[in-house]
């Protein structure tokens, strides 16, 4: 192992190890590039040094772009190098870097890579001086906050539910002589932003410019995760050349819209109404109602510093700010900042009562401390520790603490709300709820039982909704809807606008039925692995028998096979919504649809084994699940029909083997991106009806969700044969037909190459999903928000897949496999309120428990207490 040399001479890059030197071109990213290849053929290697380079270049961060292309900590060469590097790679793995402003998409993804949040709140990544326009998105989103409004596009009137951009508490702006600073690129310079995972705070440092006056400026930011109804920002300014007066303004601005998604923002934009404002005790305060729905946000803030005189206060018919004036030395720093109480009332609340309620303040480094100090409980609990691989232990600290953001074990069990399809982070989806919560659940069943039973609790209590939905349309049982928000109503538009072709076509994907048994599956694996016996009996047991009836009316006889079909329905594919030709949508037997309903009924006779008679009778009859539904359910079990091809590969639906195949090579090779080929074979006239082509994983999807001997014996039990290298056999039929439209994709594939030993192809995959939002793999989607889902899966794969963590039997289970670039692997999970702690090494296992439990390890029966067991493997 050697450290690597990147020394700038005359405006040259050269590369030195202690064996090997090279000189390269001027510095430019190809340069770098090509430099890092060299360096890489040199290794392995510890860390790099920078010598001769300023710290930031115009426009290109040379430690940066080194440290991702090696995958080492970099450092400037000066002092103990050692120390340094380790130091460095310990700030690597734990914190986000931005060098630069990028205005536009590049910006906008930073910003929701810099998301401050506690599971109640998501602030974008933005810093004041920033507003809503292309270039920068100042949002501030609260769990569960919908609104409806109507529009009229390309002749048709929409209606459309969105995930709310509340009121911006967040202004924090400087006027000097007139001149107020805004946000540009002429304005800011050496712009370096760094999101501390560990912490949750936010800090940036600029040289900008105010009129004709430069200052050097360090903005903090941060949402409490310990009091998850507040936030601060605070500023500190070293003028550089100025003394005299300076006006900081800090308001409450209702007069806000959604602008994150471009291709939504020829629609009604406007959700917020300001109802009443207050000037009070130093304090200034807001209330606002959403237009359709009427809930309301109530947002009170404080402006402190050493101010000349107490902040004065204007108001507009939106609007209500506090300005205050300090007076400032040259080259002497000074500091002030902005607490904000954030509070929602359901339009059945109180706001009188609110409004009335007194705010207190301390201070922002109070704040901060008390909430860094949540994190710091959590972090132990939560992390995944790699060895090894910088690069990974980044990422998979950055998902961890997305998905806290997202949904935290302080403030949601008190909260009705679920993981949005894009977090706290952006409008993408409009803030939809989809079957993504398939994905994230494991991380909150495995460390936050609580917080899982909160999202839960949120789909229970729309279960009447999806009753009332499934009668709607002749069904019977509970149909959850494809997108849910605030009510739990179907939100999947019936017509969509194809961007390319500026054409409506109809929209079929509310038939994504396959949601019903996503939330089906995460009720068992939730009480499976909890324990929580009370949550079966008072909700889950009702959840999956309205599930279940729904399936037992769905499928229907077919005559000249004998066994039962569903149809109509679309699977977790997305690009298929009909069969060719057709003028209804939906398909029939979809592969992963059949199985997991045969899986769903086949817990059935469990659940009766659970309760008691009167248990399973008392939720038998809130569900409407008869004597003859569960005669049915039995029968309907066995006897559920799939396509199978004679060498094993499993149709994604019936007639799916008869479609045609694309040349998709030739597709890269004309357009590049074709992660949307749907929409590229619209724009040419064609659909992806008619092809052998997925947008992500379909019928492999049984392997992630279930365990492969869990199929294997659910197919048996369908009473299909097939070769024992099946799942190889569709791992590669399907791979080389799917395109990744969706970053969910490659990391189920990246599972499945792993179950059946394509080791190298699972590390490829589960990289790329890794890094899908980091490095915006899909062209700017980043921008409108993290994508939850696929942080949540990478979290799972590494455990479940590396680890070999199985949690579907009556004992947990570990079957290690590390990836050939990680040296070692820790975590803990807790399993029925036995907190387990793993440590694997390429070598061996390490497992201890809080109490005296009991495990396998590769098959074999393991008790482990508190006194940690070594085991080779």
């Amino acid at each position: 192992m050697t450290k690597v040399y990147f020394t700038k001479r005359n405006d040259q890059v050269m590369v030195a190890t202690a064996t090997a030197q090279a000189e390269f071109g001027p510095l430019n990213a190809t340069t770098l590039a090509t430099a890092c290849a060299w360096a890489e053929a040199h290794g392995p290697l510890t860390g790099g040094i920078l010598v001769d380079y300023p710290p930031v270049q115009a426009d290109l961060a040379v430690q940066q772009f080194i440290e991702e292309r090696l995958n080492i900590p970099v450092v400037a060469g000066t002092g103990d190098e050692d120390a340094a590097l380790a130091a460095r790679a310990q700030e690597l793995a734990w914190t986000i870097e931005y060098w630069g402003y990028q205005p536009g998409k590049p910006e906008y993804a930073a910003e929701s890579l810099l998301t401050v949040g506690n599971g109640f709140m998501g602030l974008r990544g933005t810093l004041p001086g920033m507003t809503c326009s292309d270039d920068t998105y100042p949002a501030t989103y609260l769990a569960g906050l919908y609104d409806e409004a109507a529009s009229q596009v390309a002749g048709e009137r929409v209606v459309n539910e969105d995930f709310v951009n509340a009121p911006d508490a967040q202004g924090l702006r400087l006027e000097v002589a007139s001149a107020h600073f805004t946000f540009t690129p002429e304005t800011v310079q050496d712009l370096y932003r760094r999101l501390d995972l560990r912490t949750g705070e936010l800090t940036a440092t600029a040289t900008i410019t105010v009129g004709l006056t430069h200052w050097q400026v360090v903005w903090r930011k941060s949402a409490s995760l310990s009091d998850w109804h507040r936030y601060g920002l605070q500023m500190t300014l070293t003028p550089l050349d100025y003394t005299g007066p300076v006006t900081i303004t800090a308001g409450i601005d209702g007069d806000v819209e959604n602008y994150n998604v471009a291709r939504y923002r020829d629609l009604n934009r406007r959700h917020m109404r300001v109802v009443a404002q207050r000037d009070a005790d130093g304090q200034i305060a807001q209330w606002a109602t959403t237009r359709q729905a009427g809930d309301q946000v109530m947002q009170t803030a404080s402006l402190r510093g050493p101010f000349t005189a107490a902040p004065t206060v204007t108001q507009t018919a939106t609007a209500i700010t506090q300005h205050a004036t300090l007076t400032v030395q040259v080259g002497q720093p000074v500091t002030v900042e902005k607490l904000v109480y954030v509070a929602r009332v359901l339009p059945d609340g109180d706001p009188d009562a609110a409004w009335a309620a007194p705010v207190t303040f301390t201070s922002y480094a109070e704040q901060q401390q008390a909430s860094a100090a949540a994190w710091a409980e959590l972090w132990p609990t939560m992390g995944l520790m790699v060895g090894g691989d910088l690069w990974s232990q980044k990422l998979l600290n950055l998902h961890t603490y997305h998905l806290v953001v997202s949904a935290s074990p302080l403030a949601n069990p008190t909260l009705d709300a679920s993981v949005t399809a894009r977090g706290l982070h952006g409008e993408a989806y409009r803030g939809h709820i989809f079957w993504d919560e398939l994905f994230v659940l494991p991380f909150y069943i495995t460390h936050f039982p609580a917080t899982a039973k909160a999202l839960l609790m949120y789909r229970y209590r729309r279960l009447t909704a999806a009753i009332t939905a499934a009668e709607a349309v002749g069904e019977a049982g509970a149909m959850y809807p494809w997108q849910s928000g605030r009510d739990g109503s179907e939100q999947s538009q019936r017509l969509h606008l194809n961007p390319l072709t500026g054409e409506w076509g109809e929209d079929h994907s509310r038939l994504q039925r396959h949601v019903n048994l996503a939330i089906a599956y995460n009720v068992w694996s939730y009480c499976h692995v909890s324990g929580d016996e009370a949550f079966m009996v008072d909700h889950g047991a009702e959840m999956l028998l309205a599930i279940a009836k729904f399936w037992v009316h769905k499928a229907e006889l077919d005559p000249a096979t004998g066994r039962e079909t569903i149809r109509g329905v679309m699977g977790p594919d997305e690009f298929h919504e009909a069969y060719p030709g057709a003028t209804t949508g939906g398909m029939q037997d979809n592969a992963y649809t059949n199985v997991m309903v045969a899986w769903l009924l086949g817990q059935l006779t469990d659940l009766q084994t659970q309760l008691t008679p009167t248990q399973y009778a008392a939720a038998a009859a809130k569900a409407g699940f008869t004597a003859a539904d569960h005669t049915r359910a039995i029968a309907l079990q066995h006897r559920l029909q799939l396509t199978i091809a004679p060498d094993g590969v499993i149709a994604q639906y019936a007639g799916y083997f008869d479609l045609k195949t694309l040349d998709l090579d030739a597709y890269r090779a004309k357009y590049g991106d074709i992660h949307r080929m749907d929409r590229i074979l619209a724009a040419e006239g064609q659909s992806a009806d008619d092809y052998q082509v997925a947008k992500q994983a379909d019928t492999l999807m049984l392997f992630y969700v279930l365990a492969k001997p869990q199929v294997d014996a659910l197919l048996a039990d369908l009473g299909y044969q097939l070769p024992t290298d099946y799942v190889a056999r569709n791992l590669r039929y399907y791979l080389a037909r799917t395109v990744h439209g969706s970053t969910l994709s490659r990391v189920v594939h990246a599972h499945l190459a792993e179950l059946i030993g394509e080791r190298a192809l699972a590390d490829e995959l589960y990289q790329a999903a890794l890094s899908s939002d980091y490095h915006d793999i899909q062209g700017g989607t980043t921008a409108e928000g993290i994508h939850a889902g696929v942080m949540g899966a990478t979290l799972w794969v590494a455990q479940s897949a590396f680890a070999g963590l199985d949690l579907t039997g009556e004992q947990p289970a570990l079957a290690p496999r590390l990836p050939d670039r990680w040296q070692s692997l820790g975590f803990q999970f807790t399993w029925r309120g036995v907190v387990f702690r793993v440590q694997l090494t390429p070598t061996q296992l390490t497992v201890s428990a809080d109490q005296p439990a009991e495990l396998t390890v590769n098959g074999e029966p393991v008790t482990v207490g508190p006194i940690s067991q070594t085991i080779p493997v």
